[in-house]
C-alpha cells in the first residue's frame, strides 16, 4: 500500500458503498468514500493488519 495516498478496496463495486484506506506509516486511516469529509477512523498498523487478515481467512465471507 502506498503511503499517504487514499485508495479504495479492490473489492469495491460500482454501488458507491466503499471505504478508502490510507497508510500513514504510524497509523492506518479509514473513511467512507461517499462522505470523505465526515471523518476517519484510525488504527495502529498491527491492529489493521490483524483485521484484514481475519477477513481474508474467514471462510464464511463470500
Amino acid at each position: 500500500m502506498e503511503r499517504n495516498a487514499w485508495r479504495k478496496s479492490s473489492r469495491s463495486g460500482s454501488n458507491g458503498q466503499c471505504v478508502e484506506v490510507r497508510d500513514r506509516g504510524v497509523q492506518v486511516d479509514v473513511r467512507d468514500s461517499k462522505a470523505p469529509a465526515a471523518g476517519t477512523l484510525s488504527f495502529e498498523p498491527a491492529a489493521w493488519e490483524a483485521f484484514v487478515s481475519g477477513i481474508k481467512t474467514d471462510g464464511s465471507r463470500p
